[in-house]
């Protein structure tokens, strides 16, 4: 995510994220030592998914990213099949769940296509993917993860709200609208709308401060937890395949 040499905003939905997993910065001149949202332990937001049994049966966890919420539903003693569209985050996350005893199924996948997977899964996980795609990818992503889901299957979406404090870039927000719409045309029906936290490393705050969005209150330092995460507000999103 690099401003170019013109001065205008980077381009948030063509973000290179096999070259942030390989160690490329996600802003120019911000070297971090690993992705902002890589916590390395399942995002406590799907932990609390996952107690209040809206993950169940053969899940799928698309964006799955470096495998650490699909490690933590696999120890839960769930069938997870875990994709994203970054080889290296998948020959990373595969690196993880083999030191961890873990047993997923990843694979490298288009999330707005899901070919081959069929009407397989009863549940599905997006945690911090949605945000990432353009009104336009949204509607075919959406309507993939209908076509894999099975009748009745639930959606678990977090995603950046647009209306609190937030260190996200405005562009990566999204409004309650946009969800409700994009679900509604390719066949969920929403049953819970509301919001959470979610977790992000300590490094977002340096990040947030070269895209100019204060991190903390007031603009002053990022106010990290106990755990020495930043809090992020985040919508979670329950609906019901139509």
């Amino acid at each position: 995510m690099t401003e170019d040499p013109a001065g205008r905003p980077p381009d948030i939905y063509n973000v290179d994220f096999d070259a942030i997993y390989q160690g490329e910065p996600l802003v120019e001149g911000v070297k971090t030592d690993r992705p902002p949202w890589d916590i390395e332990q399942a995002q406590p937001a799907v932990k609390e998914l996952e107690g209040a049994g809206r993950l169940f049966g053969e899940v799928l966890d698309i964006g799955c990213g470096l495998g650490d919420n699909a490690i933590f539903l696999a120890a839960q003693g769930h069938r997870v099949t875990a994709l994203d569209g970054s080889p290296t985050a998948i020959r990373k996350a595969e690196e993880r769940a083999r030191a961890q005893g873990a047993e997923v199924d990843f694979a490298v996948a288009d999330a707005t296509e899901l070919a081959g997977y069929e009407g397989r899964f009863d549940s599905v996980l997006d945690s911090a993917l949605y945000h990432c795609l353009d009104d336009e990818q949204r509607l075919r992503y959406t309507a993939a993860l209908h076509r894999v889901a099975k009748p009745d299957a639930l959606l678990n979406i977090l995603c950046f709200c647009d209306d609190s404090p937030t260190p996200i870039p405005d562009a990566m927000t999204v409004p309650e609208d946009n969800i409700r719409s994009t679900l509604a045309a390719t066949g969920w029906d929403i049953t819970d709308l509301r919001r959470t936290i979610y977790a992000g490393a300590a490094n977002v705050g340096e990040l947030a401060a070269n895209v100019g969005k204060p991190a903390g209150d007031e603009g002053g330092e990022a106010v990290l937890d106990e755990n020495g995460h930043v809090s992020i507000p985040m919508w979670v999103v329950q609906a019901r395949r139509g």
